[in-house]
């Protein structure tokens, strides 16, 4: 993309909206790097759990942060970006119920919140590309060129995420999901600092029955009228 116009593009939305999948298949179209927000916040959780820091004390949340270092490391195989944690690859265990149960308590401490967003920040001083997350648009980059707000169906979003962790553990159930989905939903929406909303500026794209072609179609649309 040497010498053409780059921007920001920001994916924010519900939970199991297909927010990373549509960020990757943009990512990859448009050539631009693609960060996957979540990831971070997954991986601090996952480092609180293994070390069973206790987040409702600012003390030990300062402390453990000291001793984070997050990285996204191309798998040249996959041809994906994967999330490390102090030199470990923790893409595939970030993905387990039990973080995905505590990662909007973590991410809801300002001081979570803060560490990330001045990574993510970072990562986006030269442009050309697509991060997602829950406040990308509102809170990461207020001023990226192009916003784009996810949703869904809830019935929709509970059978998506269902079928994707039933792979991973057939003894899971649809309420379970169900439960899980709300508690997130409801935790991202009400948290003190950045909750989920919608940017002024920010178009929706409602995916409830729209294929994955059918809604890349109209980001890269959008990200071109942009261009």
């Amino acid at each position: 993309m040497e010498g053409k116009k780059m921007i920001i593009v920001t994916i924010d939305g519900w939970s199991s909206t297909g927010k990373s999948t549509l960020a990757k298949q943009l990512a990859r179209d448009l050539k631009y790097k693609y960060i996957d927000s979540g990831a971070m916040y997954r991986a601090i959780t996952l480092y609180f759990l293994r070390n069973h820091v206790d987040w409702t004390h600012p003390e030990a949340v300062q402390d453990a942060l000291h001793h984070i270092v997050l990285e996204f490391v191309s798998n040249h195989k996959s041809g994906q970006t994967e999330m490390w944690l102090n030199g470990e690859n923790v893409e595939y265990v970030i993905r387990d119920l039990v973080i995905a149960e505590k990662v909007s308590e973590v991410a809801a401490i300002k001081a979570v919140r803060e560490f990330a967003v001045a990574q993510q920040q970072e990562m986006g001083k030269n442009k050309g590309i697509v991060m997602d997350g829950r406040d990308i648009g509102t809170t990461v980059f207020p001023h990226a060129e192009l916003k784009i707000f996810m949703t869904a169906d809830e019935k929709v979003r509970v059978q998506r995420r269902f079928k994707e962790l039933f792979e991973k553990n057939p003894n899971i159930t649809l309420e379970e999901v169900k439960h899980n989905l709300e508690m997130r939903d409801y935790i991202d929406s009400h948290r003190e600092v950045s909750p989920l909303r919608k940017a002024e500026d920010a178009v929706v794209l409602d995916n409830s029955h729209l294929t994955m072609k059918q809604q890349l179609e109209t980001a890269l649309k959008w990200t071109h009228e942009k261009l």
